[in-house]
């Protein structure tokens, strides 16, 4: 936590101050590329708070930065008036979770505060915003909090959306409300609003919707992430949907009730590729063999360690692939009255 001491307001000057430290960020950042992605967010934080200290010298800010240890937010607060929220990620990407709707630790006195966002990751990039227009949805950890978009486009945030300033939803009595109502709008049949996530880590949907109510692009992508991370689809044992239902309600918020007819629905098919026939195999693999293309893109965006947690096995970048597919193969060969074409489909096309 940095606070500052001085109440008195100085937009223009404060405007200025987080110009030159983006631009003297930015400049340096190609000389300084190891040193900064090492850096923890609490480091990052420290090293922001020590180069605005000294950016500004000679200024109205002179001597009125400092580092404060506590869960507070905003992260910097500049004369008691502007503060500034400051995100790191080490992926490319523009989007993070943030703070929480009900502010209960926003500091005294701070009225206006600046998104600092630093995207570690090569190419390294900075960004600074006014905190209310980078705040596109409102999502669940274990409280509702926004969801921050470097990247949004004016007249896209939250508030917009449900038709309210940020200053006015945040003196509220009960700022969730509307968010409520908001979300309550766009529901369909069947759907019901998500408070509950088990990992507080994972940003969930605030809408709990059924599978059937999902567009066919989007029951494809569950279906072929699903075949990525629970292999044991391939596979014959009687509870093999049990943990691809948990993690579609825990981290999708979508329920199916029909869970198994997504991947069995019509029984066995018959598969045939470059004029190799190999029988009647069970529909998953037709699944496989038409998606293939699709779910190597895939394995190209996977976290390596969401993987190890899914497969109960540790992995790498490089090896996630081959240890995919070898417990695919594994998996397969449970259903024995098939295995023999399974084994001969599989050397095929993985």
């Amino acid at each position: 936590m940095i606070i500052s001491n001085n109440s008195e307001p100085h937009i223009t000057e404060f405007h200025h101050l987080l110009y030159l430290t983006l631009s003297e960020l930015q400049s340096s950042a190609p000389k300084n590329i190891v040193k900064l992605q090492q850096l923890t967010a609490q480091k990052f934080e420290t090293h922001l708070k020590e180069l605005m200290t000294e950016l500004a010298q000679n200024t109205v800010f002179e001597n009125s930065i400092e580092l404060v240890s506590g869960q507070r937010f905003p992260d910097i607060v500049a004369k008691q008036y502007y503060g500034i929220e400051v995100k790191t990620t080490i992926k490319n990407h523009w989007k993070t979770t943030g703070n929480s709707v009900f502010e209960g630790t926003r500091v005294d006195g701070v009225e206006r505060i600046f998104m600092f966002f630093a995207k570690l990751a090569d190419p390294i990039e900075f960004r600074c915003r006014p905190y209310e227009d980078v705040l596109s949805e409102v999502v669940v950890t274990h409280s509702p909090r926004y969801l921050i978009d470097m990247n949004l486009a004016q007249g896209q945030t939250i508030f917009d959306k449900i038709n309210m300033p940020y200053d006015q939803l945040r003196i509220s009595s009960n700022p969730i409300l509307p968010i409520k109502d908001y979300y309550r709008s766009k529901l369909r049949d069947g759907d019901e609003l998500w408070w509950m996530d088990a990992d507080q880590d994972k940003a969930n949907n605030l809408i709990l919707r059924m599978w059937n109510n999902l567009s066919k692009d989007e029951k494809q992508l569950y279906q072929l992430k699903a075949m990525i991370y629970f292999p044991e689809l391939f596979g014959k044992q009687s509870d093999k949907f049990g943990k691809l239902a948990m993690w579609l309600v825990q981290q999708e918020s979508i329920v199916c009730p029909n869970i198994r007819d997504q991947f069995t629905a019509g029984g066995r098919i018959e598969i045939h590729i470059n004029n190799q026939s190999f029988g009647e195999l069970p529909r998953i693999f037709s699944h496989l063999n038409n998606n293939l293309h699709l779910i190597q893109e895939l394995f190209k965006e996977s976290d390596p360690s969401l993987l190890s947690h899914y497969w109960n096995e540790p992995t790498t970048e490089m090896s996630k692939y081959e240890l995919w597919t070898n417990k695919v193969v594994y998996f397969s060969q449970q259903h024995h009255e098939y295995s023999e074409n399974i084994v001969r489909f599989l050397k095929v096309i993985l």
